[in-house]
This record gives C-alpha cells, structure tokens and sequence, in this order.
C-alpha cells in the first residue's frame, strides 16, 4: 500500500448560517455540499456560495450529471437542481448512510460505523455488491475508474483508493491530524473535493495520478 500525506490546495468557508458539512458533489461547474437543511452551491473558483436548496440533506450528496441525489435520514432523494423539487425518493440500504456517489448508472453508499459501501439501484434501493473496511466509512467518490473513500475515526482522518471488488487498500492520504472528512467528490482531475463537518469549511485535497486504472 502506497502511503502519504494529503496536501491540501484550498480551504472553502466557513460560510454564514453553515454550522456543519456533510456530503459533498461536483457539477462540472459547482459544488455542492450539504448542511443539515439545505443543500448549498460553491463557486469553487470564487470560492464563494452562489445558490441553496432547502431540503433535507444530512449526509452524503451525488450527481448523476443531471439530478442530485441527497441522503436524509433512512431515505435517498432525487433531486432537480433546476427547480431544488424532490423527484422522488428509495430506502437506504440499513436504514441509513454517510458518503454517496455515482458510478456507472449506480449509487454507491457508504456506512459509517458498519464500515461498508454499497453498490446500490438509483431506482430501488437494492443492493448490488457490498464492499468492507475495517474504518468508520464517510465519503464516497469514483474516479478514473478508481474507488476513494474516506475515514474518519477519532482524531484521525484519511483518504483511501480501494479495489472494487475486494476492499483491499491500495493507497492512502492521511489527513492533518484533527481534520476530518465527512463527504468526498472528485473533479474529475487532480481535486478532491472533502467536506469538513464542524469546522464547516469545504477542503480541496490534491489527487495523486496514476498512469493506469482499473474499472468500477
């Protein structure tokens, strides 16, 4: 396992009426982040908040390139961000989760103090494949056909590049101590896109490239 120290490039935040940051996800143009009632839209280049849905968003947060998905509780909702209507909503698989990203045509889930992740149906709920950790699971994202996820446990924070189909860690960036991550997207480039819960700041963290991936 390959083993470094996360850098991290930007601090976003703290912003007005955000006490805490939950999931995380990335348009193409923004990102979103959740924050207890309301889903919130950065400019990550001005780095300022442009936009809030009000809705109920608790955890982990996804976009499918044209709606985002939002854990609530025991639920996941479909969201227009156009409109911030809820579309419609599933079960999350146990009853509740932490990180949520899309990969593929599927949601992927993950569960905190279960220390899992779950390759789920976006319209059913279902469960496809079940990956575990052996640490508290928050955030989720797909990457150049790379699966991350991020731990938080304690005061210790990290983000790992797992295999997809056995959870093996292959890499890890290890946050600063007593900086945690609670949600996880990539841009698809060379930023990680890591909520920050309490601090209520959203953290870009470099992504390591690689000359090679495999495929979710």
């Amino acid at each position: 396992m390959k083993r470094s120290q996360a850098e991290i490039i930007r601090e976003y935040g703290p912003f007005p009426d955000v006490e805490h940051v939950a999931g995380v996800s990335y348009d193409g143009h923004h990102v979103w982040f959740a924050s207890g009632d309301r889903l919130n839209a950065l400019d990550p280049d001005s780095g300022q908040k442009v936009r809030a849905i009000d809705v109920a968003a608790h955890a982990g947060t996804a976009f499918d390139g044209r709606y985002l998905f939002q854990l609530s509780g025991e639920r996941i909702q479909k969201i227009d961000p156009k409109t911030g209507r809820v579309l419609s909503t599933i079960p999350a698989p146990g009853g509740a989760g932490s990180g949520l990203a899309w990969a593929e045509g599927t949601l992927w889930m993950g569960q905190y103090r279960n220390r899992k992740m779950h390759q789920i149906d976006p319209d059913t709920g279902v469960v496809l494949r079940t990956i575990e950790s052996n640490r508290f699971v928050t955030g989720v994202t797909w990457v150049d056909g790379e699966l991350w996820h991020a731990t938080w446990e304690g005061d210790e924070s990290d983000l790992r590049r797992v295999d997809p189909q056995t959870g093996e860690v292959l890499e890890r960036l290890d946050m600063p101590p007593g900086v945690g991550v609670s949600g996880l997207e990539s841009d698809g480039g060379d930023r990680f896109f890591c909520g920050g819960e309490t601090s209520g700041k959203v953290r870009a963290v470099r992504r390591p490239r690689r000359t090679s991936a495999g495929r979710p």
